[in-house]
């Protein structure tokens, strides 16, 4: 520590101490050592033990999101805890009643295997024998949110991708938007290998208890933007807010290793004080109940082997000497905070500003968490499955125990006996097939000694009914139900089998968008992590395509928007398959209006094969002709050879002909100049060979004409016939192409549809 300048040796100086702040009077001994510190707002601190004071002044100045705990008094610090964990106590206090219900729920699920009860039992099992099953109900309907949800939101290849609305795109701009959207997908599959089964076992949770939050931060141990999901159960908010944005605190409660805490430690991120042995947790209804579905035991054996319980809390605050000034003057308002508490010490680990600097006149909090929504509730917490289906579940239950615990007593029935014929060393008697058991009756009949109680054995089939309608009820409100779209018809009309599925998939189609909206959400903190640490999308990222550097980086994060892959207005694969067949059909009935390439491209990449042109046949296969059309092809261009040399022929015989009619024309006329006699006769002999040559060259024109007529038939056979071949080639194509969008969507529409109508039997399903 600098000793402040003018410091004399004869006693106490009292020095202002100029940090920025109101003037703060500081007083030093002849050592220089810092005693007490007058504040400006009248507070006054003061070194009891001795030991010299630590002054902010005195030290480094902080950065904007560095941990602030480290100067800030030890009292202002004890201060801030003890407030802060009364809070949480309040908090955890108010959504009592609805941990409860979340452990009767994990139980609901019957993930535990449990056998029938002893007598004694308290659990449902007072009666030794008496079945334990569960109806299957709830768990059924979240697993097939989950598997639903998990095949639309994490694609295998990444569920990024880049949306542009400039539609004057240059191709820089494309092959940046492409380059982005190809290494933020390794990114997320690859590099962040914990993100899909950290979010496949989100949709678990969200799809039972409606609720589900992730949370986007900069993990300085990993060194990267990290998104990872935070059950409700950790996430503590006062059952009074509405939602994030509005609740007072908002706490994470985490679960960490003693190695992990010293490497916070060691890095900085926490202040390096001893925190001594942790406490075995204080788990709620819920935690306990988790842990005895997964059979684990509630603590560990060595205190040293716990995981230490860590207050992450999201609040406001007015902490002295950090106070909010607005016009240079002080505010008295609370600002956000970033709090991390220990959770046995009660010590203050963390104090890290939550806004920005930008918006310290009037500062704004960030965001870190994402909520997903199941169905939205009336408070903070939402309705799932859970609330949907439990009631149902618990009915369906009974009923089912009431039947099987039926037939054990109609198999093994009890019955009343005379205490004259109980003198014996039992009364409990299992008669085995083939077998016998004797029983002394004293001399009276066995039937007046022995009577069987009166089960109803026969009165189960209204009970069976009843079920079997409760159990259909249930699967249309949680969107499990299956329908008969066209009870297996192959040509069933698309338009009737689309609005059955619609109508049957309402609920599960509202919350897949909500899912969509969360994850564009989350994308876009996940993009404002990677503009504050821009270098570790690169550094991090290994065998990515393109080599980024910060400027380019950070550029392609400012024109593009990251949005899911997933299609909000479809929820299922079956949808998907089933507008494909929508598709093939229309195109079946006016081929000449739609590209079957492009129809069977966009089939293919429903059926999940993201390359589809590997399979097409290259340009020149298709431009040449089959055989059978080459053939035809080249026996019209013979038969239109040989009809050209005809004409030529008879053009040529007709060009003789005609020289010799001129020829004998002269010859007449010279005959009847000189007056001949017999020049009659000759004259009537030209005149027939003109009128031959006449004919001759009128027959070898017509012959022309026909031969010509034949060639042009014989181009437009040959370009029927290939009209002909490619449609009915486009037809067979459509046809194969539509089994296999059958074949493929079966195991997705008619499983999801053909057990639907298990409804009332007066339903008219």
């Amino acid at each position: 520590m600098n000793t402040p300048a003018g410091l004399g040796a004869a006693g106490p100086v009292e020095v202002i101490i100029d940090d920025g702040e109101p003037e703060d009077r500081g007083n030093y001994d002849e050592k220089g050592n810092l005693l007490s510190i007058e504040y400006a707002d009248g507070s006054i601190e003061v070194s009891l033990n001795g030991q010299p004071l630590e002054n902010a002044s005195d030290k480094e100045p902080a950065g904007w999101f560095d941990n602030l705990a480290e100067r800030i008094p030890d009292s202002e610090l004890s201060r801030i805890a003890y407030e802060l964990v009364r809070g949480i106590e309040d908090d955890t206090e108010s959504r009592r009643e609805w941990v409860e219900s979340r452990a009767q729920g994990i139980r609901l699920l019957g993930l535990k295997l449990e056998v029938p009860g002893t007598q004694g039992e308290v659990d449902g099992a007072p009666i030794e024998g008496m079945s334990k099953v569960r109806h299957p109900l709830l768990l059924e309907a979240v697993l097939r949110f989950q598997a639903n949800a998990r095949a639309e939101l994490l694609p295998t290849d990444g569920p990024v991708k880049i949306r542009n609305d400039d539609n004057n795109a240059t191709a820089e701009e494309d092959a940046l938007a492409n380059a982005l959207e190809r290494d933020l997908n390794h990114y997320l599959t690859s590099t962040a290998s914990e993100y899909y089964p950290d979010t496949d076992r989100m949709l678990l949770m969200l799809g039972f208890g409606g609720t589900a939050f992730k949370k986007v931060y900069y993990c300085p141990l990993r060194q990267r933007p990290v998104s990872e999901s935070v059950d409700a159960g950790d996430l503590i908010v006062n059952n009074e807010a509405t939602d994030l944005a509005n609740a007072k605190r908002v706490t994470h409660r985490i679960m960490m290793r003693p190695s992990v805490m010293r490497r916070m430690q060691i890095l900085g991120v926490y202040r390096d004080i001893e925190l001594g042995t942790p406490l075995a947790p204080d788990l709620d209804a819920a935690q306990r109940e988790k842990r005895d579905q997964e059979g684990v035991r509630d603590d560990a054996g060595h205190p040293d082997d716990r995981d230490r319980e860590i207050y992450e809390c999201y609040c406001e605050l007015d902490i002295t000497g950090f106070e909010h000034k607005y016009k240079g003057k002080v505010s008295g308002l609370e600002v956000p905070y970033r709090v991390t508490i220990d959770a046995s010490s009660k010590e203050v680990l963390s104090i890290v500003r939550n806004y920005n600097e930008d918006t310290k006149e009037l500062p704004v909090a960030r965001k870190w968490f994402v909520k997903y929504q199941f169905v939205p509730g009336f408070g903070f917490y939402d309705i799932g499955l859970l609330h949907i289906l439990g009631n149902t579940t618990n009915a369906l239950t009974a009923a089912w125990r009431e039947m099987l615990d039926n037939g054990m007593y109609a198999n093994f029935p009890g019955f009343l006996v005379a205490k004259s014929a109980a003198r014996q060393n039992t009364n409990i008697f299992r008669v085995p097939p083939g077998g016998g058991a004797q029983i002394e009756t004293n001399g009276m009949p066995i039937q007046q000694a022995v009577m069987p109680l009166p089960y109803n054995a026969q009165g189960m089939a209204p009970l069976m009914q009843l079920t079997q309608a409760m159990e259909g009820t249930g699967q249309r409100v949680g969107g499990t139900s299956e329908m008969q779209v066209g009870e297996g018809r192959p040509d069933a009309p698309v338009g009737t089998t689309l609005a059955m599925i619609d109508q049957a998939t309402k609920v599960l189609n509202s919350v897949h968008k909500r899912l969509h909206a969360g994850q564009a959400e989350e994308f876009r903190l996940l993009c404002g992590i990677f503009q504050e640490h821009p270098e570790s999308f690169w550094q991090r990222n290994f065998k990515q395509s393109t080599p980024w550097d910060e400027a380019t980086f950070l550029k392609a994060l400012e024109d593009f928007d990251l949005c899911p892959q997933a299609d909000p207005n479809t929820a299922s694969h079956g949808q998907r398959m089933m507008k494909i067949m929508g598709l093939i059909q229309l195109a079946q009935q006016d081929p000449g209006m739609f590209d079957p390439k492009a129809i069977a491209t966009a089939a293919m990449q429903a059926m999940g094969w993201s390359n589809p042109q590997q399979f097409f046949a290259p340009p020149s296969a298709s431009a040449t002709p089959p055989p059978e059309v080459m053939k035809d092809m080249m026996q019209a261009e013979t038969a239109q050879t040989e009809a050209q040399a005809r004409m030529m022929d008879a053009q040529t015989k007709a060009k003789e002909v005609d020289l010799k009619a001129q020829q004998g024309y002269y010859t007449r006329n010279q005959t009847h100049e000189a007056g001949a006699g017999g020049g009659g006769e000759g004259a009537m002999n030209d005149e027939n060979d003109a009128i031959m040559a006449q004919a001759d060259l009128l027959d070898a024109r017509t012959k022309q004409a026909e031969v010509v007529l034949k060639g042009k038939m014989a181009d437009s056979k040959v370009e029927q016939q290939a009209l002909d071949r490619a449609s009915k080639e486009r037809i067979e194509q459509m046809d194969i192409l539509k089994e296999m969008v059958i074949h493929e969507g079966n195991k997705e529409v008619e499983r999801e549809a053909l057990r639907a109508a298990r409804m009332k039997p007066d339903s008219g399903t």
